[in-house]
């Protein structure tokens, strides 16, 4: 949790940092400062001394050895119901950065300085929700928070959908129109923030439990290429799409299939008892 709180704190702390340059000199310094916490970055990643304790075997290839990693994970039936309902997440409710142009544009009339506050809106839900995430040690709460933090992670977004189409469906002044926009979207990114941030922090410490030590550095490796990679290609066609889809409908029918998934993913008997007791150490197929 503590890991993800950094990690979300750099999605409130990041677009604040540009948010001056994009007001007064442009993206082109926006993304020199970003080059600059990179190269910062690397320079700390050079300086971590830690000793792995994962077992390679060195009569096999690099290759055989990761791939040891994603056959554990496939074969253990928890790890793959919730590596692949995690797929969907990101894939449905968390790929929505190709949009938030669109929707700054058809709220704000602007793009930089919109997307800036709506991924700070983003950050601060997250942020509130790693701490928070924190302090819980109770496996029952912990699954009964995964299932909710799942159902308002595909809700979220059909709030920010909704914030450019209801104001300018009542019949308000353009500038009560326009604040009850705002408010609406920053509320949307807000619970978005929260709700994927707690979702992703749940399905990390359980894939971590679960892991044994010898293979866990491999499977949290592969899980991230596997979340990261879905993340990337989704964003790529949901920026395709937005030239021929109202960007709102697009969140709100990923929003929509993940709540459906949500529902159905019961079927599951390992999910099902994480969601009503929590994970346990060997949790049926």
């Amino acid at each position: 949790a503590l890991n993800q709180a950094t990690q979300q704190g750099a999605r409130l702390v990041g677009p604040a940092a540009i948010l001056p340059f994009m007001a007064f000199a442009g993206p082109k310094a926006a993304f020199a400062l970003c080059i600059g916490f990179y190269a910062l970055s690397l320079i700390l990643a050079l300086c971590i001394r830690t000793v792995s304790t994962g077992q390679i075997d060195p009569n096999k290839s690099v290759l055989r050895n990761m791939a040891e990693g994603a056959v554990y994970m496939y074969q253990n039936l928890t790890l793959r119901a919730l590596v692949l309902l995690t797929l969907f997440h990101c894939g449905l409710t968390m790929s929505f950065e190709s949009l938030l142009p669109v929707i700054s544009r058809q709220l704000l009339g602007a793009e930089g300085l919109g997307v800036s506050v709506l991924m700070m809106g983003v950050g601060t839900g997250a942020l509130c929700s790693s701490i928070y995430l924190a302090g819980v040690r109770d496996e029952a709460a912990r699954g009964k928070l995964f299932w909710y933090s799942g159902i308002l992670s595909g809700l979220a977004p059909c709030l920010l959908a909704l914030s450019a189409a209801i104001p300018m469906g009542m019949s308000l002044r353009h500038d009560q129109g326009l604040f009850l926009g705002v408010l609406l979207a920053l509320a949307g990114v807000f619970v978005m923030g929260a709700s994927q941030s707690g979702y992703m922090t749940l399905t990390q410490t359980m894939i971590q439990t679960i892991a044994p030590d010898a293979v866990r550095g491999r499977i949290g490796g592969i899980y991230s290429i596997h979340i990261g990679g879905t993340m990337a290609l989704v964003n790529l066609i949901n920026g395709a799409l937005a030239d021929y889809i109202n960007a709102p409908v697009i969140l709100i029918g990923g929003g929509a299939v993940f709540v459906a998934m949500m529902f159905w993913s019961w079927q599951s008997i390992s999910l099902r008892q994480i969601y009503t007791q929590g994970l346990r150490a060997e949790a049926p197929a």
